[in-house]
């Protein structure tokens, strides 16, 4: 396989290359038909030395598969390497749990610290649980684009800490594809972490879209997997309550939305999307408070179908690389 790449200088910043996409019209399988091929995703994290690309383009042409993208980054003050790669591939001359040792194979060869493959044709989708409090826009949001095929999760629950009556719009919404609804009230001195994490074990990963809580210690080592959070980034930030209100009377003149995994800290967690908008005079209080939902919508829908397609890695202590 003839993949093009282009190597930008070290002398404008970080390691970057880019291989050439290449239509699949124009691309002869000697393996198989092309009407057989199926999509997968790998990502790869480990330090950074001669011969990764490689031997990765060679593990997967060598079992009849096509490279249409592969994203590499390699930190010019740091030897590690990172990489994404989308691939077509014969499920039936490649399957799915030799893959799955191939890759570990290399895995072992290069000390990998992550190395993670994904089928979405063949493999389970993600099984998410959400955490909600009173504002339910981000929480409609997600369900709307759930139920529109948007977002490749399965949601096997929401909780919240707050009571909503049997007509409300996102009780409607569940009941209607059969997802359950847990209303787990909570006080400063019972966050009820207990059952949250019964409720939660077998999912692969959480979302709280505007839960109004802070998770301990305790419960995050308990859990153990990672938990995307959404909240305002007004600029300059206001704390405490109704911080819209605070914004909007301050006239700032730029808003934004922040997408991040929990940590221990007070949403200081590793960033994985960020959007703003501008406002200016001519927004009264209802707009400037809409235009900050919406942001938070898209930033959090988009965090989540980031994390999903593995786009989202591990970046030093407190960042992330996003491809």
């Amino acid at each position: 396989m003839n993949l093009l790449w282009r190597l930008v200088s070290p002398n404008f910043g970080p390691q970057v290359y880019k291989f050439a996409k290449r239509s699949l019209k124009s691309v002869k399988f000697p393996f198989g038909s092309s009407n057989s091929l199926v999509h997968g995703i790998h990502v790869f994290h480990c330090p950074d030395e001669v011969g990764i690309v490689a031997k990765l383009s060679d593990c997967i042409a060598s079992r009849g598969g096509n490279i249409l993208t592969a994203d590499v980054f390699v930190p010019e003050d740091n030897s590690v390497f990172y990489s994404r790669s989308e691939f077509t591939f014969d499920p039936a001359i490649w399957p799915r749990g030799e893959m799955d040792e191939d890759f570990f194979k290399l895995s072992k060869m290069f000390n990998a610290m992550k190395s993670v493959v994904r089928v979405p044709e063949i493999d389970p989708k993600y099984k998410i649980a959400v955490l909600v409090s009173k504002q339910d826009h981000c929480i409609v949001d997600l369900l709307h684009r759930w139920q529109n095929g948007r977002l490749p999760v399965d949601i096997t629950s929401v909780i919240s800490n707050h009571d909503r009556g049997p007509d409300a719009h996102v009780i409607r919404l569940l009941e209607r594809h059969g997802i359950p609804y847990y209303y787990l009230p909570t006080t400063m001195g019972k966050k009820r972490e207990v059952e949250i994490l019964d409720l939660v074990h077998d999912t692969d990963f959480l979302i709280l879209a505007r839960y109004m809580q802070v998770f301990s210690a305790e419960f995050l080592k308990s859990y153990g997997k990672d938990i995307i959070n959404i909240h305002h980034g007004l600029l300059p930030s206001f704390k405490g309550g109704r911080p819209s209100k605070q914004a909007f009377e301050a006239g700032v003149k730029l808003i934004g939305a922040t997408s991040h995994f929990v940590s221990e800290g007070l949403d200081a967690g590793p960033i994985i999307e960020q959007m703003v908008e501008r406002v200016s005079h001519r927004d009264n209080l209802r707009s400037f408070i809409q235009k900050s939902e919406d942001l938070e919508k898209q930033c959090l829908a988009k965090a989540i179908k980031s994390y999903c397609e593995l786009r989202v890695l591990p970046y030093e202590k407190d960042k992330t690389v996003v491809f």
